[in-house]
């Protein structure tokens, strides 16, 4: 379902956090989002302050793990302590790191791994020893779970840990460490199940090294070499992983496509277009095969495609890339690669490269063949066409080109809107109107979420209007939100979209139906809904909620998910660097698990 593919995907294009702590969005002239301190200057009204955040904060979640033994407490408040970070300090030191490490001995498994994993999202880079130790299951590493081995779950959940940690130090040397303790762990991993190894090439293409050029002459076919050295000793060695289809299960190699494009950006001009080639020519090769090769590597191929290719019809390699993903849906059977092919085409579609001779011409072709699958193309790849039609022109307008094919995009998809009885994609057409900011699909909009029944099409449309800022909405979407106390999906898709519309009322409302809700589920949508869009106001009752011995356990834990949301380090989710454009259906129980929601995609 296309569903999936904006959950993990979505938070670049709602990124609600930055839009009210940074005074993004204003409210009817309110300045509900900006405030003048004495001096006239302007300053964050809702943004959380550091005093709030070190003494109210902080303090209500160590007091919690101090003395909470439940799953859902601990685990909530060790992902939260982790989110805010340690105060800054000369040394370095990271009382936090301290605290997390305590729970990997701990005899529930969720909990240990939820440690590792922690350490990750807390980003020191003094936590990389320690990872180390649980990833390659040393004696040192046993004894840090009491363990007789560590289990390989929380192995996992440290490499992708290692992951992060790459991902936000700028020590090159700690980089370097990290990608050789991934790849180690790689070649001498035993454990049964897969679940290690792609969390190991998954981290490794999060911790891209230094550009300058290994040296090293090009591998052979199937040949791995060590990928510590540089960043193209990197991308030889996943290259290589990719093409030992004999050694390499074919789930673990799925991963490698999307490692690769995420590398190629950084890399001098030479070494770009040599690596690019090299790249793009062996995944179109994989597409070509069709029967011959796995579904999960083309669908890989497919989305790392979308990645590396430009709209730039003056470039041999482009046009051969277009002329792979184009033939997709004709020339393979699998959907999900079928679908895959309209999300690349339109993020191929919106990169417009420095140098292009001729952008609009590969941007009318790529339309060309998206809108055709929208207007004509089989019924279940029809909202992925819908979709990629805004994923195409929110990347044109992000970059400032004014293509004349954005007004075709955006008519095509009210038209289709209109015309869509099926709930199930009426919400990936609204998504994409919202996304590329189409105002002429408001009143559209606004009158199908008045007459539709279905609640999961309302509350993509509600968050369609909040993404394009129709403000008309908001009286309707308020009325949502009061008649959905027992429907907490919707409510809190409602919830969002008022945050993206800047209601002045929202966060007070959601408080009290915290405090009234008795619902498992309710409570949780709520929480989340407050984490999202953090708002200051919302931290004395999530303190409260946390404290509150005379509620559920699970409803506490998730008071201290929220948060830990509201106080992040960071703008978007840590785990984004582990989502965005991955083939989730490439999938292993720790990286995401639909049904248990024990991975680690499905941690909030």
């Amino acid at each position: 379902m296309w569903s999936f593919w904006w959950e993990f995907n979505k938070e670049p294009y709602l990124n609600l956090k930055s839009k009210i702590q940074n005074g993004g969005i204003e409210t009817g002239g309110e300045g509900f989002f900006l405030s003048e301190d004495k001096k006239g200057k302007t300053k964050d009204s809702l943004k959380p302050t550091e005093e709030q955040i070190r003494q109210k904060v902080v303090p209500a979640l160590l007091a919690s793990l101090q003395k909470e033994g439940n799953n859902d407490i601990v685990t909530g408040c060790m992902i939260a302590i982790a989110k805010i970070g340690d105060a800054a300090s000369e040394t370095g030191e990271s009382p936090f790191e301290k605290v997390i490490s305590k729970f990997l001995a701990d005899k529930n498994q969720e909990i240990s791994e939820t440690a590792a994993v922690a350490l990750g999202i807390l980003a020191n880079p003094k936590s990389i020893h320690t990872l180390e130790l649980l990833l390659t299951d040393t004696p040192e590493g046993r004894k840090l779970v009491g363990q007789p081995e560590v289990n390989y779950r929380t192995r996992a959940f440290a490499a992708y840990g290692l992951g992060l940690i790459g991902a936000r130090t700028s020590s090159e040397d700690d980089r370097k460490k990290i990608v050789e303790v991934l790849r180690k762990t790689v070649e001498t991993d035993s454990t049964k199940t897969r679940d290690l190894r792609v969390s190991c090439v998954i981290a490794l293409g999060m911790v891209p090294l230094e550009t300058i050029e290994s040296g090293a002459p090009a591998p052979k076919k199937g040949e791995l070499i060590p990928p510590e050295t540089s960043r193209t000793a990197q991308m030889d060695y996943l290259l290589g992983f990719l093409q030992n289809e004999e050694q390499h299960h074919y789930l673990v190699r799925a991963h490698c496509p999307g490692a690769l494009a995420r590398m190629l950006p950084g890399l001098p001009p030479e070494l770009h277009k040599a690596y690019r080639d090299r790249i793009a020519a062996d995944l179109i090769e994989r597409i070509n095969a069709k029967k011959k090769e796995k579904d999960e590597i083309v669908q890989s191929a497919v989305l790392a495609l979308g990645l590396i290719g430009t709209n730039d019809t003056s470039d041999p390699l482009d046009k051969r890339i277009r002329e792979a993903l184009a033939a997709v849906p004709k020339d393979i059977s699998d959907l999900q690669a079928r679908n895959f092919a309209m999300i690349a085409l339109a993020k191929m579609g919106g990169t417009t490269p420095a140098n292009a001779k001729d952008s609009e011409g590969g941007i009318e072709e790529i339309a060309k063949v998206i809108l055709a699958q929208l207007s004509e193309g089989k019924s279940v790849v029809k909202p992925w066409a819908g979709l990629a039609c805004g994923v195409m022109a929110r990347k044109l307008n992000d970059t400032n080109v004014n293509s004349s094919k954005i007004p075709t995009l955006q008519q095509a998809v009210r038209t289709a809107f209109e015309d869509e009885k099926d709930p199930s994609k009426l919400g990936a057409l609204a998504i994409s109107s919202g996304i590329m900011g189409d105002v002429e699909a408001k009143q559209g909009l606004l009158k199908r979420l008045e007459s539709e029944k279905d609640d999961t099409a309302r509350g993509y449309m509600a968050i369609g209007l909040g993404l394009m800022n129709a403000r008309e909405a908001v009286e309707k979407i308020q009325k949502i939100i009061d008649d959905s106390k027992y429907r907490p999906e919707l409510l809190k898709q409602a919830a969002i979209a008022l945050g993206l519309l800047g209601d002045k009322d929202l966060v007070p409302k959601l408080v009290v139906l915290l405090q009234e809700s008795k619902g498992l589920a309710t409570q949780a949508s709520i929480s989340s809904a407050l984490g999202f869009i953090g708002d200051q106001r919302s931290i004395e009752p999530l303190v409260q909620m946390l404290q509150n011995e005379s509620l559920t356990e699970r409803a506490r834990g998730f008071a201290a998910v929220a948060l830990g949301i509201v106080a992040d380090k960071e703008l978007l989710p840590w785990n984004s660097k582990i989502g965005l454009d991955l083939n989730y259906r490439a999938s292993t129980q720790t990286l995401t698990d639909q049904s248990a929601g024990t991975g680690i995609l499905d941690i909030l």
